[in-house]
């Protein structure tokens, strides 16, 4: 996600856990920093790009806020399950029908194993 964008809606971060919150914060305050310093040398090229990522600072500070107020719930942390693919629906191609021999030969040998046992 980047900050300072149309992404990092308030619906979105309220999906996310106290500590993501925070670490976006931090990254939010980070880059901040470093575009006042890019204006205060002229270096920086888009000034709006301050007004969005100060924007996204207000966004998270009061999703922090109405947390603590009770305002906005806390997401449960979920543990997600992977999730298994399901098999493609393919068209299976005509072919010569397999032989059984490879399958008798794999079934005997384990019997074989046993009798020199």
């Amino acid at each position: 996600m980047a900050i300072g964008s149309k992404e990092l809606t308030p619906i979105e971060l309220d999906t996310f856990e106290d500590s993501r919150l925070a670490e976006e914060l931090r990254k939010a305050k980070e880059e901040l920093f470093n575009l006042r310093f890019q204006s205060a040398t002229g270096q920086l090229e888009s000034h709006g790009r301050l007004r969005a990522v100060k924007r996204d600072i207000a966004r998270i500070y009061t999703i922090v806020r109405e947390r603590e107020l009770g305002i906005r719930a806390t997401p449960v942390a979920v543990e997600v399950a992977p999730v298994e693919a399901a098999p493609k629906k393919t068209r299976k191609a005509k072919a010569a029908p397999v032989e059984e021999a490879p399958e008798a030969e794999a079934t005997e040998a384990p019997e074989a194993t046993e009798e020199a046992k």
